[in-house]
């Protein structure tokens, strides 16, 4: 009598070992994204300044424009 015991892990153990394996990894990618911190508003001023000074310096804007708009960045 071979019913489907003692046959090993088979289907249902496969897809046990799935289910803790994405439960586990999920956890990791919930610290990990819990542990680095979003700045969208300080990031996107620092990104927004970095352009401006790109501008700046490639001569696209004049001094003027460059102290009107890092004004309105602050």
């Amino acid at each position: 009598m071979m019913g489907g015991y003692g046959m090993g892990f088979g289907f249902g153990g496969f897809f046990m070992l799935l289910w803790w394996v994405l439960i586990i990894v999920g956890i990791v990618a919930l610290v990990r994204w819990l542990s680095h911190p979003h700045t969208y508003g300080q990031g996107g001023s620092d990104k927004a300044m970095d352009i401006l000074r790109e501008r700046y310096a490639r001569g696209e804007i004049n001094d003027e424009e460059f102290q009107k708009r890092k004004r309105e960045l602050s």
